[in-house]
Formats: structure tokens, sequence, C-alpha cells
């Protein structure tokens, strides 16, 4: 008997600051229609200096772990394209700081905003062959790409973190999936940048062609339609990238479905245009946005589609678990972003010019406000200096 694997349990993490759409939209000049409904965001994540993915990924991971659940963790795979480091894995030093066995592997991967989902593929892999394993996914992000620039609308930051299991609570993935790469230049970021590289109208422009196609090898894979689907969830990073995507696949359901089937999407872009882009960990916040607004029972279909500029694409789908609202604490969730504290746009722009030095030098930063259990507290002799309340 084939036993059902996917996501156990969810945790996301941001900080505690953002900046609002319409206040950036008036520094900018711009109306502030454009960014609230033309992009589709209502607020933006600002992440202060003493957050990076490592602390936001460990204050993610420590909502859904237990020190029982700890101990059968065998692997930890952690997306991100935000690496503090070009040769150790930000894996490690999440192991360390949530004293994980020595005994698990950690690994980082990097493909854009596909990483996660690499990484939850290989953990389902993983775990199908040895059912009493656990793995830990993590999708941890900073967007940016500078003040006053294009793409400025679409940053933000955050981590979500996922317990990959046997018999999960939330979501039992399906076998099949489909997935595409090609060469393309619609987004990168040479290592000597600090922000990306973008084509914006390009990119979306593939992002719906990868689409098409990995929704039409599915298709042609499992013989399921759109009739097949309680909902759609799409990588986000703006909103509205992913209604575009829904509206290409809307016209072959019928109304009541399309009716549902927009209303799933609502529920599932709630919590992302609270926050804005995490990239590799977007997917899988708007996947949690739905379970937390959506109207799901257990026994329906969701569909998810991953990109990562570059370019990469898959679509995957999953069953939805009776009892999938115990793997994740809405409670804790709507606290922590109700909770968040506005910026002014001057603070916003101080704070995103406050990086560690890229020169290696020692540095301290101002730690006595911090709240979050993991935070970072500076860099000595270029080893950054993780701290833990």
């Amino acid at each position: 008997m084939t036993v059902a694997v996917g996501i156990d349990k969810i945790g996301f993490y941001t900080p505690e600051l953002y900046v609002d759409m319409v206040d950036l939209a008036h520094a900018r000049g711009e109306d502030p229609n454009k960014y609230v409904i033309g992009i589709g965001q209502s607020k933006q994540a600002v992440i202060p200096p003493t957050q990076d993915v490592v602390t936001m990924a460990a204050n993610a991971a420590a909502q859904i772990l237990t020190p029982e659940s700890k101990a059968d963790i065998k692997m930890v795979l952690f997306g991100t394209e935000s690496g503090i480091d070009n040769s150790k894995a930000a894996a490690v030093y999440l192991a360390h700081l949530l004293e994980l066995p020595s005994d698990t592997r950690a690994v980082e991967l990097k493909q854009a905003c596909y990483g996660a989902t690499a990484g939850l593929q290989l953990a389902a892999d993983f775990v199908r062959a040895r059912p009493n394993a656990k793995v830990l996914v993590i999708g941890a992000d900073i967007a940016r790409y500078g003040l006053r620039t294009a793409g400025e609308v679409t940053q933000g930051g955050g981590a979500v973190a996922m317990l990959v299991t046997a018999d999960p609570q939330i979501l039992a993935l399906d076998d099949v999936s489909s997935y595409h790469t090609a060469d393309v230049m619609d987004f990168w970021r040479p290592t000597y940048r600090t922000e990306a590289l973008v084509d914006g109208k390009y990119s979306t422009n593939v992002y719906l062609d990868f689409f098409n196609r990995v929704w039409t090898d599915y298709q042609a894979q499992t013989n399921r339609t759109i009739a097949d689907f309680s909902g759609f969830v799409f990588h986000l990073p703006f909103t509205k990238m992913g209604r575009k995507g829904l509206r290409q696949i809307l016209p072959s359901a019928t109304p009541e479905q399309q009716a549902s089937l927009t209303a799933a999407f609502e529920a599932s872009q709630a919590d992302n245009r609270e926050v804005g882009n995490l990239y590799t960990g977007s997917l899988y916040l708007s996947l949690l946005s739905l379970l937390r607004h959506g109207n799901l029972r257990g026994g329906e279909r969701l569909g998810l589609f991953s990109y990562g500029s570059g370019a990469e694409g898959e679509f995957f789908s999953g069953v939805v678990q009776p009892g999938f609202d115990r793997g994740f604490d809405d409670a804790f969730l709507t606290q922590q972003l109700a909770g968040r504290h506005a910026v002014s746009v001057t603070d916003y722009e101080q704070i995103y010019q406050e990086q560690l030095p890229n020169d290696g030098r020692d540095a301290h930063l101002e730690t006595g406000n911090v709240t979050a259990p993991y935070y970072l507290a500076g860099r000595q002799h270029e080893q950054r200096q993780y701290r833990q309340h």
C-alpha cells in the first residue's frame, strides 16, 4: 500500500515592520491605484538588518517544531536566492540554530523563486523511501530591486517553513508533476550585485507561457481537467500575476466553477497582499493563505504553479486532508500580521540601506528592541553572529 506523503505543518514569519503602498505611491508621485489595484499589493514587508534568511527561517520553523519532531528530521532543504554565503549552506546555520540532530543532511537550493519547490519534491521522494523520516523545507528570501526602481513595488520578504512527512495533516502530494526549463534572461542577479535585474513585462509573459505549458502537460499525463480542482495556487511575486495566470484557464470551466475558483484565488492572495514578494516562499504563503481564508474541505484537490525566473516552472497537485487546520497556528499567524507596525517612507528607505557592509569589517547591530526569537546581532571576524532570545 502506498503511503501518502506531503505537507504536515506550515509556519510563516515576516518581520514586524511594513510600508503602506498608498504612502509609497504618494512618495513616488504615482496614483495609489497603480500599486493597490494594478499590482495588487496593500503592504510591503520591511526587513530590518537584524533579520536575514537564516533568522527568518528559524523564526518560521520554530512555530512548527517540537523536541519529538526535531529528533525525526533527517534533512533540511533550504530554498533561497538571498543566500548569505557563496559556499556554506544557509541550511547548516539553520540546523545549528534549531539544534537539529547532527545526522541531519542540510543543503541550500537555488533557482530563483523555484528553490523551495525543488526542496519540496526532493523531500517528498525522500520520505516515500523512508516513511519514518521527516524533512524540513524552507522558502526564505528578501526581495530587493532598489529604491525608486520599477521593481520597488514588488519587494518584500519573509520565510515559510514546511514539515514534510508520511500521512501529512495538511496536503498529500500527488505523484505526478509537470516541469519546464529554458535559459531565459527575464530576471537575474550577478554575484557583484545586491539588487536583482529584471525585465518585468517579459518576465510576466514567460511566467504565463510556462504556466500554459506545464498545465497542458499535466492534463495530458493525468487526464484531469479544471473541473477536478477546488483551487489553484500560484507563485505570487505580486498578486496580479497569479490572477493573470488563472484567467488563462477559467474559460474552460463552467460559470459556477469559475466563481468558485475565483473565490479560492481571492483567499489565496490575501496574506501575500499584506507582505509582498517572498521569492521562494511566495507560492507557499499563498497556499497557507488559501488554507486560512478559503472554504476548503478534506478530499479536495488543489493545483500549484511554481515559477522561478531564468527560468523553471512546475505544476503539481495535492489533496487537502481532513483536519488540515491543525497543521498551522491560525491565531498566531493572524496576530503576527495584525501586530506589525507601519513605517514612514523615509524610515523604510533608511532601513533598506542598513545592511551589513560588504567589505567584511566587524559590525554591531542595534538589537535592544528586537522581539523575534532568532535574530542577527552583527558580524565579527567575518562571521555572522546569530542570537536567540
